[in-house]
């Protein structure tokens, strides 16, 4: 039961997939200007990385490796990663309606959200088990979504503030992941 604590706790914090690993900037940026897009956003990457981290797991196990079709790895990941998106895309679109405008242009870039398909990698090249790759897959969108949120938050407090004219709009959002990434990396020995 500690491994799988250990593992969680080093996806969330120490091996964050997008202040440590870098990967999933562009949703990152893109939406998190509102804390309520924030939320929503992370819920969506939630549910998509943690489906896809299962199927993709389960299809490389049975599928893949059994009839030596590895070199499909990445186009069937991408498909299931899609499939997921374009789910979560017409359940959001029917059944919250201005989560849906929030998100805009960034909901379906999802699919190509290298965070996603970054972590589904990462659990077959560690050669994870089926729980600890459930367990990763989980942990790294709840550090997604954890990332994403403190940095809305932190965002919706910089819009009140007075910022320099050459900082303003994208300036001062990337330093304020790279300021959000260091305090991340205080994590690093810690697990």
């Amino acid at each position: 039961m500690s491994e799988y604590i250990l593992l969680a706790l080093s996806c969330i914090f120490v091996n964050n997939i997008l202040l440590a690993q870098f990967l999933g900037n562009c949703p990152f940026l893109g939406t998190s200007k509102k804390m309520e897009t924030a939320v929503g956003m992370s819920m969506a990457v939630v549910f998509v990385l943690v489906m896809a981290g299962v199927i993709t797991w389960v299809a490389d196990t049975y599928v893949l490796k059994r009839f030596g079709l590895e070199y499909l790895r990445t186009l069937s990941f991408i498909l299931v990663i899609a499939s997921l998106v374009q789910f979560v895309e017409m359940f959001l679109k029917k059944s919250i309606p201005a989560l849906y405008a929030g998100l805009g242009i960034f909901l379906p870039l999802i699919t190509t959200n290298c965070a996603v398909m970054g972590a589904c990698l990462i659990n077959i090249n560690e050669e994870y088990t089926f729980l600890q790759a459930l367990v990763a897959s989980f942990s790294y969108a709840v550090g997604f979504g954890l990332a994403l949120i403190l940095f809305a938050g932190v965002l919706e407090r910089i819009i009140l503030a007075r910022v320099p004219k050459p900082l303003q709009d994208t300036s001062i959002g990337l330093v304020t992941a790279g300021i959000i990434a260091l305090a991340f990396f205080a994590f690093k020995g810690m697990v």
